[in-house]
């Protein structure tokens, strides 16, 4: 009876953290209802020198982002809440969009370091300290997840089972893991930013989109590090029952 009472338990947090996957995706796509066509090949339409240099920017982004968002989280400027953060995002978003493409440049390690921030929040809610060499890990890992913007079946889970070793000089490596399919996403940002007469509207609206999505991302990887831990069951057993609810059609 108690075995039946933990699947059913194991079920329904599952069932919970398909809906915040759902979720995440939905608000993507109404980003990409707001921009319209021009969202299609977003990438296509940064300058050459900004996209080859763009893996770089986002490692260093990253970098910087994962040593000032520790330092910052003590007693005295605690973790604030999902759409404390959603506002601070979206605030710099426009900031950022002002100027367009320069500007947007400036603001990008600003948004990471508040998203990574955020990121290590939720981690710690969740029971992981953000601070030991697997937290930190963890919380890179959020970052491996596809794009808000980018369409898929919702069952695109492999960065849930990333392997990431992060302890001394391997930071760096974990990093560059990272970075390629984040620079990729980011870009995406910048290139909705710089899209002409939006603006400032456009950086508030993407910069709020995308600390939505790592947001639940991350309650969904953290949720299932947690129910691996506290079930015994791996995390992988548990990655493969949230795809096929995720696959499974929806009650209408």
């Amino acid at each position: 009876m108690n075995n039946i009472i933990v699947a059913d338990q194991t079920h329904a947090r599952l069932a919970r953290l398909a809906a915040r996957h759902r979720n995440a995706r939905g608000v993507g796509m109404q980003l990409v209802g707001l921009l319209g066509s021009q969202a299609e090949n977003l990438l296509e339409r940064l300058p050459d020198p900004v996209k080859t240099g763009l893996e770089g920017a986002t490692a260093r982004a990253l970098e910087s982002a994962m040593d000032v968002a520790s330092a910052s989280r003590t007693a005295r400027l605690p973790d604030t809440s999902d759409w404390l953060t959603r506002a601070i995002t979206l605030g710099t978003g426009a900031v950022g969009g002002l100027g367009g493409l320069p500007s947007a440049l400036a603001e990008l390690p600003v948004t990471t370091t508040v998203l990574l921030r955020a990121i290590q929040g939720i981690a710690q809610e969740h029971g992981i300290n953000p601070q030991t060499p697997e937290g930190r890990a963890a919380c890179l890992q959020v970052f491996a997840a596809a794009g808000p913007l980018e369409a898929d079946d919702g069952t695109d889970l492999s960065f849930l089972t990333l392997r990431l070793t992060l302890s001394g000089g391997a930071v760096s490596k974990a990093i560059a893991a990272v970075a390629p399919r984040l620079s990729l996403v980011l870009g995406q940002k910048l290139a909705a930013q710089s899209v002409p007469l939006l603006g400032a509207a456009a950086g508030a609206a993407t910069n709020y989109v995308f600390t939505s999505y790592y947001q639940d991302m991350a309650r969904v990887q953290f949720g299932l590090m947690q129910l691996s831990q506290e079930t015994g069951r791996p995390v992988e057993a548990l990655v493969d029952d949230l795809r096929a609810l995720l696959s499974a059609p929806r009650a209408r």
